[in-house]
């Protein structure tokens, strides 16, 4: 129903023009973020396509109902597809060219380009595309030939209305005529945008204009009244009561709704008009503030995935390639790589304009990840094959030494084969204790027949074990009781000592030397000879030698050490920003959270040592002074 029920007071200039803004408002703000969302989740909820055959069974279901096809999924499937055929015809034509260069080297003919046959899926594929775009295509074009339709139509009730208003002799007979071309207008629907608030202004001025020309008895004009005002307090109850709803989208576009009742439905008598309005559109602006602060909550939180999601595509994009030599390097990578995907799962989404786009930069990257550690393996396997063969050679060399009497030179043949057998990567698991076994027994055989054969110098090596043995006894007594500086020349003196010690037997060699070095391990912590002591004592001598060449140099010294914390303060917030990202879902001693941790704590560690310089730099400057 329009404004069209109140026969003797049409609204006012200032009342039409509010009715028109509320129509403009509601056209507006349709258009939700909350809408747009439904296509991003199609795309992250899509399969992930491997074959052309799946492309092409998901194209046919689509072409079923191509209508209603959303278009994202069309250029998902149609960026698979292509994804994959090319990848095949690449590896076709790189099949073909290798086939015509062996036979341009048997032959020595001259080359011909490398053609590659059609592709039926290919052709399948453009075909059910075809299918889909005609079917879109012919609905477009019958929506507008409807709009345009529709066009005309209110265009033909306008002209009848503005025959009604020019003929006011007959305004009251034509009142039924009237009423059925209001009902009319409202029946119809689409129109094309541009002409909605054009056709809308001049509905409601000849719609204004009629009933102006009406004489309408005072019985008949305030029943019309009466149920317009019924059914916009009904209307008003509904909108008051949305501002309680849960759903903030869903009370939005039901009030969407309600906008559009209130604005067919007629007039009210004029002394109500005001008030029936205001009361209305108090309940809009409730429901349109809280819309508005839903989706700048909603906006705040998808820019916070964001920034979440980006730090997790660095993580993995700054992986060091380089330093995963090994099997179990590799495996515990690969760890922490699936544990960041599966913290990404529980990351809403992003910015509307930035959710596919941060998608498929994260899984650039894993996928880059796996791809080389395809790689890795695929090449491991090849070197411990090679590997296998090496050591094979260094078992049938010492295999053919064993059983040698030239001592000496032979020892040091043996010893560099030993060497060299640890330069050799491993080997695959089922061979890795059969060749050593094979090495290592024939090295044994040889170095047996030779203690046997002297046993001098097997004596000489046991005294220089007893020797070792004592040196270790007595670092072993340097306890808390020795002062420091004693403790200090003592274990110098005893440090000193075990290196003029000569060899000892073979075989004791490892574990006697893994004791001797814990001891002094120990001692240096436990008499704070550290990294960072050495430092600021070579520090200080340096200082001792900048002072000489004049206060001016110390200040030059001193901008440097000051630029120096600033870049390791910048670097430590950094970390911390990312530990901040992650620390809150992660599990406690996963192995990234650790190396970060361990990155942090060595950073804080420089940021004192730089501290402790500057603070002996501005010590010498006031000295000066």
């Amino acid at each position: 129903m329009m404004d069209s029920n109140d026969a003797n007071q049409p609204l006012k200039q200032g009342e039409l023009e509010l009715e028109n803004k509320t129509h403009e408002t509601s056209e507006t703000v349709t258009e939700t973020p909350v809408e747009n969302h439904s296509t991003d989740k199609l795309v992250e909820a899509m399969p992930r396509y491997t074959t052309k055959e799946e492309v092409l069974a998901r194209l046919k279901v689509l072409a079923q109902d191509a209508e209603n096809a959303a278009k994202p999924e069309l250029d998902i499937l149609k960026q698979a597809f292509y994804k994959i055929h090319n990848a095949e015809q690449e590896e076709k034509k790189k099949e073909l060219a290798a086939s015509q260069n062996s036979e341009e080297e048997s032959t020595e003919t001259t080359p011909e380009p490398v053609v590659i046959a059609v592709d039926p899926a290919e052709e399948e594929f453009k075909r059910l595309m075809n299918v889909i775009r005609e079917k879109r295509n012919a609905q477009a074009a019958k929506l507008e030939e409807e709009k345009e339709n529709n066009l005309n139509a209110k265009l033909a009730i306008i002209d009848a209305l503005k025959a009604l208003v020019e003929s006011p002799e007959n305004a009251n007979k034509s009142y039924t005529e009237f009423k059925k071309l209001q009902q009319q207008w409202n029946e119809i629907k689409l129109v094309p945008q541009a002409k909605v608030n054009e056709l809308w202004k001049s509905y409601q001025h000849y719609v204004e204009k009629y009933y102006d020309l009406l004489k309408l008895n005072n019985e008949f004009r305030e029943y019309d009244f009466k149920k317009n005002l019924e059914i916009k307090q009904h209307l008003c109850e509904a909108a008051e009561k949305l501002v309680e709803e849960e759903d903030v989208v869903s009370a939005f576009h039901q009030l969407q709704k309600l906008h559009q009742e209130f604005r067919d439905t007629g007039p009210v008598s004029k002394e109500l008009r005001d008030e029936i309005w205001a009361r209305f559109k108090a309940a809009s602006t409730a429901i349109n503030r809280r819309h508005q602060q839903h989706f700048e909550v909603l906006k705040e939180a998808e820019q916070h995935n964001l920034d979440q999601k980006t730090v997790i595509c660095e993580i993995v994009e700054g992986i060091e390639y380089g330093e995963l030599k090994t099997f179990t390097a590799w495996e515990d990578k690969t760890g922490e790589v699936i544990a960041l995907q599966n913290k990404w799962k529980t990351i809403g989404f992003a910015p509307q304009k930035m959710n596919v786009k941060i998608f498929e930069r994260f899984r650039k990257a894993c996928d880059e990840f796996f791809k080389k550690k395809g790689d890795f393996f695929k090449s491991l396997k090849e070197n411990m094959n090679q590997n296998l063969e090496k050591k094979k050679e260094l078992c049938e060399k010492v295999e053919a030494l064993k059983d040698s009497t030239d001592w000496k030179a032979t020892s040091e043949l043996l010893t560099k084969l030993q060497k060299e057998w640890k330069t050799i990567g491993p080997v695959s698991k089922k061979n890795s204790d059969a060749i050593w076994k094979r090495f290592i027994t024939a090295c044994d055989y040889f170095f047996e027949q030779k203690n046997k054969a002297t046993s001098s110098q097997r004596s000489v090596e046991l005294e220089n074990l007893d020797k070792k043995k004592e040196v270790i006894e007595k670092l072993s007594a340097i306890d808390e009781s020795v002062v420091a500086e004693e403790a200090e020349k003592l274990m110098r003196v005893l440090m000193k000592e075990w290196n003029a010690i000569g060899h000892v037997p073979f075989k004791e060699k490892d574990k006697l030397y893994k004791q001797y070095h814990g001891l002094i391990d120990q001692l240096f912590e436990r008499l704070n000879i550290n990294a960072s002591n050495r430092k600021l004592d070579n520090f200080k001598s340096n200082i001792e030698s900048l002072q000489s060449n004049g206060t001016q140099t110390l200040y030059r010294e001193r901008e440097k050490l000051v630029r120096a914390y600033e870049n390791i303060k910048n670097e430590l917030q950094t970390y911390e920003n990312n530990l901040g990202f992650l620390s809150s879902s992660s599990k406690k001693g996963n192995s990234l959270l650790t190396d970060l941790n361990r990155k942090v704590e060595k950073l804080k560690a420089d940021l004192e040592l730089v501290s402790q310089k500057i603070k002996m730099v501005d010590q010498s400057i006031k000295n000066e002074g």
